[in-house]
């Protein structure tokens, strides 16, 4: 039985420091995955292909899949290389450069399982070469249903597999040709880690009653198109310092002209010219090449050979007339910011509130993030814009059909549509604060 502190032997001098506890030894390092088989060739050519697709057809159980992009390097967010691995045929390795599309990969992959990480990353640039999945498995996901609280692939591998995986390589330039050896290695562990990952995560799922959950998680994923960004030069970092709808504008031009520039050179628009650029002269206004090359942020190589453009495009926010200068605010087609519902609608900002504290206890309760319970911007929009009816049984249907419209799948809709209801209902009730 442990000793109660507070039972003090009458000798112990009330003053004495207690004994400082024993450090704790520090945990072992886990293991360095290290490649089970010889590192595989990559595949470029029509014959290499075909061959990888016949291996793939005679392997049995699920494919684990995954892509590398040149982010932070490429305009684009085409797939530099794909890794395939599949039981019974082995790790595959696709150059996909030298291919349009790859209708014969798909062939080979019809009918399976794939297994992904962070599916939505990976799954447009697959696309673009004509790879669609049947059905996916996506632990990232399945780890955020489970309640991780940190679900990348290294740290899931590490707690889940005992194992480290090195992923040093995560952030290289993967346009690179011919790719390092050592980069290859570290592309093909991650996809042989994936189906002992998928097997752990997938009884986790069972034995805590969210694989249904996941099941229709992983099959909305399969129709994910990845959302053209509207204004997206308001994305600009530092853009909450640019004061006035003018300046606003030479961002806006700014914003366009490098973004023309990186897509027809393929290089990522910071390498053009970075963001804190495009601040510093849409408050500077620079009128001419000297004035410009003098402004912050214009020393390097992309800043002084675009430098008439830039200029141009700094004349033209200027010239504009003031009809045609953006809001300071994007005009969106959902609510207000939640900060200005109580303002707006007093109602709505007590919906809001209500609907809020119960969906994180609800969160809570089954140890998954909140907006995995529900998307925001679902809860959003139901609050701000209910269905009309105050009668109980037939608002639940209606809220149900209204989050549905929206994206909600049905596990959410079925655990989040009586806290709205509830919400809906309750908020009425209640008189403003203060009154």
């Amino acid at each position: 039985m442990a000793s109660d502190p507070t039972d003090a032997s009458p000798d112990a001098s009330p003053d004495a420091a207690p004994e400082p506890a024993p450090e704790a030894a520090p945990e072992p390092e886990r293991p360095l995955l290290a490649l089970r088989e010889t590192l595989p060739r990559v595949v470029d050519t029509e014959a290499g292909l075909a061959a990888v697709c016949e291996r793939i057809a005679a392997g049995s159980g699920p494919v684990a899949v995954d892509a590398e992009r040149a982010s932070g390097y490429r305009y684009s967010s085409r797939a530099y290389l794909i890794q395939l691995r599949r039981e019974g045929a082995g790790t595959f390795l696709v150059d996909p450069i030298p291919f349009v599309i790859l209708p014969q990969l798909q062939d080979a992959l019809e009918g399976t399982e794939w297994i992904l990480h962070a599916a939505t990353q990976d799954l447009p640039c697959l696309a673009e070469v004509g790879l669609l999945p049947s059905r996916l498995f996506d632990t990232e996901l399945a780890g955020r249903l489970l309640g991780y609280p940190r679900v990348g692939l290294a740290t899931l591998v590490e707690t889940l597999l005992g194992s480290r995986l090195a992923k040093e390589h995560s952030a290289v330039d993967w346009s690179t040709r011919p790719l390092p050896e050592p980069w290859l290695e570290y592309a093909a562990l991650d996809v042989e880690v994936l189906a002992e990952l998928r097997a752990v995560l997938a009884a986790e799922l069972e034995a805590t009653g969210k694989a249904e959950w996941a099941r229709q998680e992983f099959d909305a994923l399969r129709s994910f198109v990845q959302a053209e960004r509207v204004d997206a030069w308001r994305r600009t970092s530092g853009l909450h310092r640019v004061r006035g709808r003018r300046a606003l504008a030479a961002v806006r031009a700014l914003w366009e002209t490098r973004d023309e520039i990186a897509e027809h050179r393929d290089v990522t628009p910071g390498r053009v010219l970075p963001d804190s650029a495009i601040v510093a002269a849409a408050q500077a206004m620079p009128t001419d090449r000297a004035t410009l090359l003098a402004t912050k942020g214009f020393h390097g190589r992309g800043a002084e050979r675009y430098a008439n453009r830039w200029v141009a495009a700094l004349r033209e926010a200027a010239e504009l007339p003031e009809s045609e200068l953006p809001a300071r605010s994007p005009r969106g087609d959902g609510p207000p910011l939640p900060r200005a519902w109580a303002e707006k609608d007093p109602v709505a900002a007590r919906r809001l509130a209500l609907a809020r504290d119960a969906m994180a206890a609800l969160a809570e309760q089954h140890h998954l993030p909140v907006e995995n319970l529900l998307t925001p911007d679902y809860l959003r929009r139901t609050l701000w814009t209910p269905p009309r009816s105050r009668d109980a049984a037939t608002l639940a249907p209606a809220v149900a059909d209204q989050l549905r419209a929206l994206g909600a799948r049905e596990w959410q809709v079925e655990l989040t549509g009586p806290i709205l209801v509830d919400a809906i209902l309750v908020a009425e009730q209640e008189p403003p604060t203060g009154s």
